[in-house]
């Protein structure tokens, strides 16, 4: 679809389709957008599913792919899919980074030589106020994690979500990083979004489509306009930012979110630099 492949080129449309690959989640984090916990409906994209959507996003002319969840290295196969998508476009993995055992690590070592970073959530420096927010341990396990991808050649970004990030908490936290051996630019800053867990709980900054980046996001219950969008709320999803309930072949969705993009009025851009 050269149109798609001009709307990214031009700038107009994000060039990245996101994969919620499952919905499930070890952690239940205090924000959440998909009320990700260990016994919820696991929603999952196969691995096969995951490839196809890659193959054709990029004969489209889309340039990157992200996987999120839930929690995406609870599915078995995560390791070597990710190799696979990698092999048709960059990749971009988000996690808790909880479960990297010394088997998995093992399984990581081939996505060094590839164009993959894994994006994994750091809120602070501080262990206590980080695992308030995501659970027991979760500090602890992050910061042995991140060095033990890096030793291994694996690219780590790290995501910071909060409400109120002051001025010497984040000043820690990059000392943290740094020293973790993730760079400045490797290090994304960004709200909690009022959708799902978070609005239950009374935080976050209300947002609708006008302020999110329009990113194709791909999930078992159809398409939606970005990976802000596929939340749920009281178990129930939410479709307000729903684009296509069809997602094969990406053409459909890829096609309905350019009508969206193209016909919104000039200055709608998106307003909270959510990345």
């Amino acid at each position: 679809m050269r149109a798609v492949a001009r709307a990214v080129a031009d700038g107009a449309l994000p060039g990245r389709v996101w994969l919620y690959s499952n919905y499930h989640c070890n952690l239940a984090c205090s924000y959440c957008l998909t009320e990700s916990a260990p016994k919820v409906l696991k929603r999952e994209l196969t691995a096969q599913h995951m490839l196809e959507v890659a193959t054709e996003a990029s004969a489209l002319g889309f340039t990157a792919l992200g996987v999120t969840g839930g929690e995406p290295f609870l599915l078995p196969h995560m390791p070597e899919t990710i190799a696979r998508l990698a092999n048709v476009l960059p990749v971009v993995v988000l996690t808790n980074g909880t479960l990297f055992n010394t088997a998995r690590l093992e399984r990581m070592r081939p996505l060094a030589d590839l164009p993959v970073q894994i994006q994994i959530s750091l809120d602070s420096a501080d262990p206590i106020v980080n695992d308030t927010m995501r659970g027991p341990e979760n500090w602890r396990k992050v910061i042995e994690a991140i060095p033990s991808l890096i030793r291994r050649g694996i690219r780590v970004r790290i995501a910071t979500t909060g409400e109120e990030i002051d001025d010497d908490d984040l000043a820690r936290l990059c000392s943290l990083h740094r020293r973790l051996g993730v760079s400045d630019e490797d290090h994304v800053v960004r709200p909690i979004v009022q959708r799902g867990r978070a609005a239950d709980n009374g935080m976050g900054v209300f947002a609708e489509a006008g302020d999110l980046p329009p990113e194709l996001t791909i999930t078992a219950d159809g398409a939606f306009w970005s990976p802000f969008g596929p939340t749920v709320h009281g178990g129930t999803l939410d479709t307000d930012l729903l684009v296509t309930r069809a997602t094969a072949p990406l053409s459909m969705p890829a096609s309905a979110l350019l009508r969206l993009v193209m016909g919104r009025p000039a200055g709608s851009d998106a307003k909270l630099h959510i990345r």
